[in-house]
């Protein structure tokens, strides 16, 4: 995840609480969502859509916040 901002999510990772949540729990729904498509947790389709939807949103936040970073650290 945001492979080419690696320096960037590291310093955000350490300096903001808000994006540490964020990425935590974007991993975790990662793991969820890999559980459920090889079967291991089986999940219904709507809530399997509502993870990604959620996954997708909390990305879209922290994309923000690494160009917010970018701009203000340029």
């Amino acid at each position: 995840m945001f492979e080419h901002e690696e320096d960037i999510v590291n310093n955000l990772l350490q300096e903001n609480a808000d994006f540490k949540r964020m990425y935590d729990k974007v991993c975790q729904i990662r793991v969820q969502v890999k559980s459920a498509n090889t079967g291991e947790n089986p999940m219904d389709d709507y809530s399997l859509e509502n993870l990604k939807k959620e996954k997708l949103y909390l990305k879209d936040r922290m994309a923000g916040m690494i160009n917010e970073y970018r701009r203000e650290h340029a």
